[in-house]
């Protein structure tokens, strides 16, 4: 077993053709992390394979918490955080990631580098602060991707390029003192949520550059249900920003 201050937590939900090799290529990676699967009760196998991987290779570095549905994806991270904060591990670095190589497993350093190294306390995984580095999604998604970034600036006058990303690191600090209990959004607004916590709680955010590769293998989650959840909370965000008290860096 190779020790870890950092850990990578993947939400999934069918992703068996997926799941081992995106598991393979981060324990492939000089710098070591660990890993938390988050599995919403996966009809196609995807826990068992995570299981037989942490019973035959990976055990003390390679972990699942299995849910009994498909309970969302915020919900998923929020559980993902809680058990990152009370493991025997004192993880000081968390990440959130995809299961689909859409994000490349070779961005990890540079977003750990960023907060361990630089002092930010959330590294984000940008697709457009450097342009629009998308590749192989239908034209309408990616207009709808970045505009919907466009329109929560506009709101909430948030000054962060790619704020419905999904790659990030946080450091533990923002996790202990983000009231995760209060985090209302389970679907693409929960990515803008938690961001716009951190920022008006008064952590630093770094946009890193990334290029976002839309998925080869399995299928997409997205549908028009979280863009609508999106669109009207942020708005919801913006009256917490004038009204809610928000906790203070101890």
């Amino acid at each position: 077993m190779r020790a870890s201050d950092s850990l990578v937590i993947i939400p999934t939900y069918n992703e068996k053709e997926n799941i081992e090799k995106i598991i393979r290529a981060i324990f492939s990676l000089e710098k070591s992390f660990h890993i938390l699967v988050i599995d919403d009760g996966s009809p196609d196998g995807t826990a068992d394979i995570v299981k037989g991987l942490i019973s035959n290779e990976f055990s003390g570095q390679l972990f699942i918490e299995e849910r009994s549905g498909k309970l969302g994806l915020g919900t998923a991270y929020i559980k993902g955080f809680k058990w990152a904060l009370a493991h025997e591990n004192n993880y000081q670095y968390v990440f959130e990631m995809d299961a689909d190589f859409s994000h490349d497993p070779n961005d990890l350093p540079r977003l750990y580098s960023a907060c361990a190294e630089e002092g930010y306390d959330v590294a984000i995984g940008s697709r457009y602060v450097s342009g629009v580095n998308v590749v192989n999604w239908p034209i309408g998604r990616v207009l709808m991707s970045y505009f919907a970034s466009k329109y929560v600036r506009m709101v909430t006058g948030f000054k962060i390029h790619d704020t419905t990303a999904g790659f990030k690191c946080y450091r533990r600090k923002v996790l202990e003192t983000i009231e995760l209990d209060k985090i209302r959004f389970k679907g693409y607004a929960f990515q803008i949520e938690m961001k716009y916590t951190a920022y008006k709680i008064g952590f630093k955010l770094k946009e890193v550059p990334v290029i976002f590769i839309n998925r080869v293998e399995g299928v997409s989650k997205m549908n028009g249900g979280i863009f609508g959840e999106a669109f009207f909370g942020v708005i919801r965000l913006r009256l917490d920003g004038w009204l809610r008290k928000y906790p203070k860096i101890s």
